[in-house]
């Protein structure tokens, strides 16, 4: 099977790497090409024996399954371009939120997917996010799965809870490692503590916890229990956080302002400011 991927930026060059450190794929499974060739080039010197196409044609020519890794208003630029080369038994995955395979099914005549993957699968963890269009079949959705099974924890979802689950999954790394920043600065800052100290012991906090949420028997809430002794100094600690209020709830309706915005944005890209 050979895997194509339109775009290496970030998240691109993520899942190619991932693919290939899980053993999921050869390098000679892959194809990739990008807008600047040269960011592609980087990748087949890092994994020889993956191919750069000199077009975005020749790697939908070359694939079975193509994934599109470019920014949501470059999409119908790559779909104008490639869509007269895709054949109907071709399955191409976004991994853009705000692209609707609604969208991509009237654009394109091949099958459409949708995967929202995390930065967590470039080390086989977290979870990523997969829905399906009406095209995909049952075997379809299994070899899309099956790819994502052996750098993460797929599930699949509505493409309606897209947006509140990818704030989860995919964006949820860097919310967490903002607060975690800010833990670590107001240790330094209140007593003293060198920042390589509160930085060491806090990624070492931060895997243990992640061990005993993954392994049980704890969850959060039962966690929480455990540690705060009543009167104690986490109680104190807690006592505190929780003037955060609603910051979070603020956060989520930031996000999907924004992805409201992106979806409106798309729209119009696809079928003008007058549909």
């Amino acid at each position: 099977m050979k895997v194509g991927f339109i775009g290496t930026g970030s998240m691109g060059s993520i899942l190619v790497d991932a693919f290939l450190t899980a053993k999921t794929l050869t390098p000679d499974q892959i194809i990739v090409s990008n807008r600047t060739r040269e960011k592609a080039l980087l990748l087949s010197d890092r994994f020889p024996g993956l191919t750069v196409a000199e077009t975005n044609i020749q790697t939908v020519q070359m694939s079975e399954i193509i994934f599109l890794c470019v920014k949501p208003l470059e999409f119908k630029r790559v779909i104008d371009d490639v869509s007269p080369h895709l054949g109907s038994n071709k399955i191409v995955i976004s991994i853009t939120s705000p692209i609707l395979i609604e969208d991509l099914e009237k654009q394109m005549p091949c099958k459409i997917a949708k995967v929202i993957p995390s930065i967590t699968n470039s080390v086989a963890a977290g979870a990523s996010l997969l829905m399906f269009g009406n095209r995909c079949g049952k075997a379809d959705r299994i070899k899309v799965r099956n790819l994502f099974e052996q750098i993460s924890r797929p599930l699949e979802i509505e493409e309606s809870k897209v947006r509140v689950s990818s704030d989860i999954v995919s964006c949820g790394p860097a919310f967490i490692s903002y607060l975690l920043q800010r833990f670590i600065h107001a240790a330094v800052e209140e007593t003293g503590i060198s920042n390589e100290e509160a930085t060491f012991l806090t990624t070492e906090m931060v895997i243990g916890l992640a061990a005993l949420l993954s392994r049980g028997p704890f969850d959060l809430p039962t966690l929480q229990q455990r540690v705060c002794v009543p009167g104690g100094v986490t109680g104190a600690g807690i006592l505190a956080l929780e003037q955060i209020g609603d910051v979070f709830n603020h956060m989520y309706k930031n996000t999907q302002k924004r992805y409201d915005e992106d979806l409106k944005d798309v729209s119009d890209m696809f079928y003008g400011t007058n549909h």
